[in-house]
């Protein structure tokens, strides 16, 4: 399952988001302010023109995370001093990260060529340190109030957000009802299809996908899932060089943790892209992390995003579903490589493989599909038809396996094209136990390979540590003897589902029947 959505950032720069503590430039200038005497100030730290003294601290503590009260204390400056550095900041463009981690003394603002002004009549020159530092002054006042309003202002959006979240839910769900209900008016036979009714429901479909990821409850799972996690760490980690320097590329990056991994691991920069909402809170976390000047955030739809730069050398993702393929994110990875990627660069992970192998849990069975044959009495067994279908994605028992896995399919995520992710396969189970055969399970392995030093890879197969993809199994409607030693032989065919292209068919022919599953 992908850490986010397809995520893919849009074209538009007013829908590019800047990092933020959780309120903009334009909402700060929402706030009152109750200086008596408001005028044009300069921001010390950007071109920003703001309305009052008062007006422009805020804007320093929120915008740049500078107080600069704390800044006076620290360094205990007098008012020669503070003219001194204000005069240096502006000056010298200085960083304001750098103002509160000076080592001390000498500092550079100490110079009496600092106390000639950069700004004819600049009100922050005019201010008296009593009035900014007491406790009494009138700016160390209205300031005060000011970061009390701001912080109460942001827990009404917050709370405001969260109301809306729970609307849109409830909106995805309606959405997504009536996608099911227009599937299946337009299987009937003879029934003719309205093109842009279609298009416009896979738009709503598209939009509830990219929804969901908004969602934290699926963060949460994806990050507790350690197998998952702490490969993707692992090979970041243990693999410095591929990362020293570089430019990368997070496509669906969801809370951004895998940016931040690649960060540590040296990347010169990383672009982390994401649809969904949940973009907002990944930059909370680069900035609560201090990692802002390396991870550049950017929400829209990769198929649609001008990346701030031209191309890129490494692309990172974990866009894997249920059953390898489900969700078609990986749709979105070829065109990430095809649009950003340098010749002689990599896509992470960049081999996979789809195995599948026998299953004999008559348990399973009875309780799953024969059970219809009997409720409380009555016959039930035309539920099969719709019961069968279904693959589901559980947790398999590795003891009721009954063949040797085999790969069905392998995936090179830097050279596989779109149309190869639908394809044929003929396959062969050999038996190792006496039973009968109850369903055919699939699940995929994940390699980190391409130039790393320490390979990393992990699996998601029954016989293994638990992943959230668990494994999808195909229940069989009648099951079927088979001997140890035998070679169980058929032939997987996997398609994209043409109405809902996130979900698959898979057909098997077996024995010779033609058994059709969908995965959703």
């Amino acid at each position: 399952m992908a850490e986010s959505a397809n995520t893919h950032p849009c074209a538009d720069d007013e829908d590019m988001p800047e990092l933020s503590s959780g309120d903009s430039g334009d909402d700060q200038e929402q706030w009152q302010w109750t200086e008596e005497d408001s005028q044009q100030v300069s921001c010390l730290f950007c071109d920003r023109l703001l309305n009052s003294v008062t007006a422009t601290l805020q804007h320093f503590t929120f915008e740049h995370q500078v107080n600069l009260i704390d800044v006076i204390r620290k360094y205990n400056l007098d008012d020669y001093s503070y003219i001194k550095l204000i005069n240096f900041i502006r000056s010298s463009k200085c960083d304001p990260s750098h103002l509160m981690g000076l080592p001390d003394g000498p500092f550079q603002w100490e110079s009496e060529d600092f106390l000639r002004p950069v700004i004819q009549d600049d009100p922050l020159l005019q201010i008296d340190l009593e009035d900014l530092c007491g406790s009494q002054g009138k700016f160390a006042s209205t300031f005060k109030q000011s970061v009390a309003d701001a912080h109460h202002h942001a827990l009404l959006q917050r709370a405001t957000k969260a109301e809306e979240a729970v609307a849109r839910s409830f909106e995805d769900l309606q959405k997504l009802k009536l996608l099911v209900q227009d599937l299946v008016l337009n299987a009937e036979p003879g029934r003719s299809t309205n093109v842009s009714g279609v298009a416009e429901l896979r738009a709503d479909e598209d939009e509830a996908y990219f929804s969901s990821y908004g969602h934290y409850g699926i963060h949460e799972e994806m990050l507790k899932d350690k197998v998952r996690t702490e490969t993707y760490r692992d090979f970041m980690y243990r693999n410095p060089e591929v990362f020293r320097d570089k430019i990368v590329l997070d496509v669906g990056c969801g809370t951004c943790i895998l940016s931040m991994f690649a960060a540590r691991a040296g990347a010169k920069k990383v672009i982390a892209v994401d649809q969904s909402d949940i973009i907002y809170q990944a930059m909370d976390i680069v900035r609560s992390n201090k990692l802002e000047d390396k991870i550049t955030l950017l929400k829209g739809r990769i198929e649609d995003i001008k990346l701030p730069v031209e191309k890129v050398d490494i692309i990172i993702s974990e866009w894997m579903g249920y059953f390898l393929l489900f969700e078609s994110m990986l749709d979105s990875i070829l065109v990430a490589r095809d649009l950003f990627l340098h010749d002689g660069g990599s896509v992470y992970p960049d081999l996979c493989n789809l195995s599948l192998a026998a299953v004999g849990d008559k348990q399973r069975y009875q309780e799953r599909i024969a059970f219809w044959d009997d409720v409380y009495g009555f016959n039930m067994s035309c539920m099969k038809k719709v019961v069968v279908p279904e693959a589901v994605v559980e947790v398999l028992n590795a003891d009721t396996l009954i063949s040797e896995p085999t790969v069905i399919q392998t995936i090179d995520c830097n050279k596989v094209c779109l149309s190869e992710l639908e394809f044929s396969s003929n396959f062969c189970l050999k038996i190792t136990n006496t039973t009968d055969c109850t369903a055919i399970v699939g699940y995929f392995d994940v390699f980190f390979d391409k130039g790393c030093c320490n390979k990393v890879t992990f699996s998601t197969g029954p016989q293994v540590a638990k992943t959230h993809w668990k494994q999808t199994i195909f229940q069989l409607e009648k099951p079927f003897p088979v001997q140890a030693g035998e070679e169980l032989q058929g032939k997987i065919t996997v398609c994209k589902n043409k109405k809902d292209p996130r979900s698959l068919f898979v057909t098997f022919d077996l024995r010779d029947k033609k058994l059709t599953y969908c995965v959703q």
